[in-house]
């Protein structure tokens, strides 16, 4: 009898001492150590680009477009310069003034400090520079914030002669106290993260019996949603009609916060929601649901989260509960969204046109098609990619009618096709360029000598074994171009206006961000490192030759 295959291996793991399960070790432990050196390595970049956005650059710069620091003047735009810098993570600060306030409030209670002589008294000597150092509550404060290692700044008053305060002259004693990089790293990190829990929310209204989770049926999407009491959003997972159609508020990634382009936003905010008009669909509020009583608004109710202050009286007719702060829905893509689909429109169209030219190339080889095919390939890669996107917008828009900003389509589906097109252009080259000369190289080996010698016609040759052989020193970068189209195409996105991720690092560089500059390297890091990491398995998948070994590079 003869042993089937799997019979076979049977016998060789017996023989071997090899367990069925034991061929999948060496991936799991070749994943596993390149996913810890990921992390190592991300780490490591995320801290480069923080050295050199916080200390090597003038942290002066994020004040060239504010005009609110060039209103402000003397001690006044020094402490409105503090100000900032503890926002953008820079240092952290202590007023003087704030700190007589919490003294005083300790002592007489929030009500009545403010009347006191003492409280009066001790926050007025800082005006005068000759005798503030004998005030004892200033030596308590002196004392206090250099144990703690902030550095003490006296900023004394501006006077004229006369005696009388300059414009932004008040004086201050503040403690600065400068971010540590490695420490600054350490709390981007440990902030990255954070899952919503019903204890978010700190109000004694709601009482334990009064927090929860539940799974109830969702009047906005007809399905069923997973919604919180205590959790700072009310709906924790629920369907809508935007893409990817199903939502988590469960787990948040804090990318950080934009201060000068998005003032104040969520970086995760900026790039995920929708920035065109305010979409309005006939609903009905949270306490109407069950009545006849409808309206035509753009509120979006599967964001609303928990208001601590005093409701409203609409807020009280119209929400049967204090989760009444809410979002709007608008029209459009966000940015992730716009870089996507541009992205992977064109890399769908650059393999489904790259290749089979680089196959026709090949077998062609030094023949017209060939040389037509290598005079494209020099040209789009010898050429700056911004030289050649000009032109081709110009030709798009001269003879084709194509618009050219994005923002000034008439109908917005032809906006995407200039820059989809741009992109796809160049990775075409790349395509063709290397699907030919891997498929030369294939053609002289001895398995299609004997594909020949067998009968096999060139056709049968060249799409079955050739193309499928060469394709494998290629299938290693489609992960990085699909996960690639997450991270937009900064010249090409810039060109055209796109609203997507690629133009946000250009626009946060020209504005020194540094909550965005941080993000995008994050973002793009990660992607980066997930690709290879796809890359690695795909390619052990497609070609069983090779193995992902302990040795860290995988063989064949």
């Amino acid at each position: 009898m003869t042993p089937t295959p799997a019979n076979k291996r049977r016998e060789e793991d017996i023989i071997t001492g090899q367990k069925p399960d034991d061929t999948n070790r060496p991936m799991k432990k070749y994943l596993l150590k390149r996913i810890l050196f990921s992390i190592f390595s991300l780490l490591v970049v995320v801290m480069v680009v923080m050295l050199l956005v916080y200390s090597l650059i003038e942290r002066n710069v994020i004040f060239q477009t504010d005009d609110l620091w060039n209103k402000k003047s003397g001690n006044d735009r020094s402490i409105y310069e503090y100000t900032q810098y503890q926002k953008y993570g820079y240092l952290t600060w202590v007023n003087y003034s704030n700190f007589v306030q919490n003294k005083y409030i300790e002592i007489y209670g929030p009500d009545a400090y403010s009347k006191e002589k003492d409280y009066t008294n001790d926050t007025k000597i800082i005006q005068k520079k000759d005798d503030y150092l004998d005030n004892a509550t200033v030596q308590e404060f002196i004392q206090t914030y250099s144990d703690k290692g902030y550095e003490i700044k006296y900023l004394a008053p501006e006077t004229f002669k006369s005696g009388r305060v300059k414009p932004g002259g008040t004086g201050y004693l503040i403690a600065v106290h400068e971010k540590n990089p490695l420490l600054r790293l350490v709390d981007y990190v440990a902030n990255f993260f954070t899952v919503e829990t019903i204890n978010d929310v700190k109000d004694e209204a709601l009482t334990p019996e009064m927090r929860g989770i539940k799974v109830e049926h969702d009047p906005y999407s007809g399905l069923f949603a997973v919604t919180g009491s205590g959790t700072t959003h009310k709906y924790l997972l629920y369907f809508d009609e935007r893409f990817p159609f199903v939502h988590q508020n469960f787990l948040h990634m804090n990318l950080g916060v934009s201060f000068t382009t998005y003032r104040g936003q969520e970086i995760t905010s900026v790039i995920e929601s929708p920035a065109g008009d305010l979409k309005s669909v006939r609903q009905q509020f949270p306490a109407k649901i069950g009545t006849d009583e409808y309206v035509d608004s753009a509120i979006d109710f599967h964001t609303v989260r928990y208001n601590s202050a005093q409701l409203s009286e609409m807020e009280l007719q119209n929400f049967p509960d204090k989760y009444t702060v809410y979002a709007y829905k608008r029209s459009g893509l966000s940015m992730i969204e716009n870089s996507f689909v541009i992205g992977l429109v064109a890399v769908t169209i650059a393999y489904a046109i790259g290749l089979p030219l680089g196959m026709l190339m090949a077998r062609k080889k030094d023949k017209l098609a060939d040389k037509i095919g290598n005079l494209y390939i020099v040209f789009i890669m010898a050429v700056p990619a911004l030289a050649y996107i000009f032109m081709f917008a110009a030709v798009g828009t001269t003879l084709l009618g194509l618009p050219y900003k994005f923002a000034n389509a008439q109908v917005k589906i032809l906006a995407y096709v200039l820059p989809t097109i741009s992109l796809a252009l160049r990775d075409i080259g790349g395509l063709m360029k290397w699907m030919r000369r891997y498929m030369i190289d294939q053609m002289n080996s001895d398995y299609v000598k004997f594909a020949r010698a067998e009968g096999l016609s060139e056709q049968e040759i060249y799409t079955t074994h050739i193309s499928k052989n060469a394709f494998i020193f290629l299938v290693h970068g489609v992960p990085g171009m699909i996960l690639g189209c997450l991270t937009g195409a900064i010249i090409t996105e810039r060109v055209y206006a796109v609203p997507g991720v690629g133009n946000l690092l250009t626009t946060a560089l020209n504005a020194h961000d540094n909550g965005i500059i941080i993000a995008c390297t994050v973002f793009y890091t990660t992607l980066s490192i997930v690709s290879q990491i796809l890359g690695d398995v795909l390619l052990a998948t497609y070609d069983p030759r090779i193995s992902l070994s302990e040795e860290g590079g995988g063989g064949r």
